[in-house]
Order: structure tokens, then sequence, then C-alpha cells
């Protein structure tokens, strides 16, 4: 049962999350409280860990969350799965794509989808975030990183090593007390 469950749900993930990798966070924020094959702070783990690697976040995500789950089986599943209803839909959408490409209602529902992804992807940083940031080692990293996302507009692999080296050298001094 295990296996259909994860089928299904990467699948609806790979059909439903429009926008790219980081869409498929409030999916897999659901996942996590639906089944328990995770946790939120698995979560986060598996985010940064998915951003660093190569490919993309999302492929990445349904990866590790399925080797997470139940091994090297479930994460060839769930990723075959998140990325099938993209083979499928890109297949139509090219034999499709001329003959719409100028078309009202598509440019419309597509411009309408924009916003809606920024949101689930906002809601689901906030609660990422406060999962996160729960102690004052979490604000010191995280508050200087935010000012400099929002004067300089770096890289995310800047941001990604900062984190990471500051993490580490907060977790050796306050460890070595």
């Amino acid at each position: 049962m295990i296996y259909f469950n994860l089928f299904k749900e990467f699948f609806k993930i790979g059909l439903l999350s429009f926008g790219g990798g980081y869409a498929t966070l409030p999916f897999l924020y659901h996942i996590a409280e639906k089944y328990h094959w995770y946790s939120i702070n698995e979560l986060t783990q598996m985010l940064a860990i998915a951003s660093i690697t190569p490919g993309p976040v999302g492929i990445n995500m349904a990866t590790y969350a399925g080797m997470k789950t139940n091994g090297i089986f479930t994460a060839i599943l769930s990723t075959f799965a998140i990325i099938l209803p993209s083979l499928f839909l890109v297949i139509m959408i090219s034999k499709l794509l001329r003959k719409f490409s100028d078309n009202f209602y598509v440019k419309s529902a597509i411009y309408g989808l924009k916003p809606a992804s920024c949101a689930l992807i906002a809601a689901v940083a906030i609660k990422l975030i406060k999962s996160s940031v729960n102690n004052i080692y979490g604000l010191v990293i995280f508050i200087p990183l935010l000012i400099i996302f929002i004067t300089k507009k770096k890289s995310p692999i800047f941001y990604l090593i900062v984190s990471g080296l500051a993490g580490l050298l907060l977790n050796i001094v306050f460890k070595a007390q």
C-alpha cells in the first residue's frame, strides 16, 4: 500500500505543481502531515540537500523523500512518479503549442497560475522559517542573510554556503563550551 500511496502522491505533485521545484513544497508539506513518512524538520533538510545537489529541486526532493520513506525502490518509484505527468504533458502540449500559443484563454490561465504558485510557495516558506528559525542561533543566521538578500540580491549558492558555514561555526563554538 505504501508504494501505491507514494506513487499517487508524487504523481499528483508532478501533475499539479506549476512554477518549478519549489512549487512542490506545499505538496511535500502536506505529505509530511498526512502520511508521516518524514517530519517537517526532515523536509527542511531535504530542501537544503535538494538545493545543493545537481538537477531540478522537485525531482531531487522526490528522490530523497522516497529514499527516506522506504529505500532505493521507493526513491526510484517517487522520482518516476513525479516525472511521468510532465513527460505526458510535454508530449501533448508540444503537439498543440503552435495551434494555441496566441489563444487569449490559454495566456490568461497561465497568467493566473503564476500568483497562485507564488502564494503557495510563500505559505510553505513561512511554515519552514517557523520550524527552522526556532532558536537564537537560527535567528543569528537568518536575519543577516535576510538583510543581505533584500539589499544585495546575491546568488542562492551564496546563501547556502554562508548559512551552512555559519551553522557549522555556531555548532562548533557552542558545542565546545
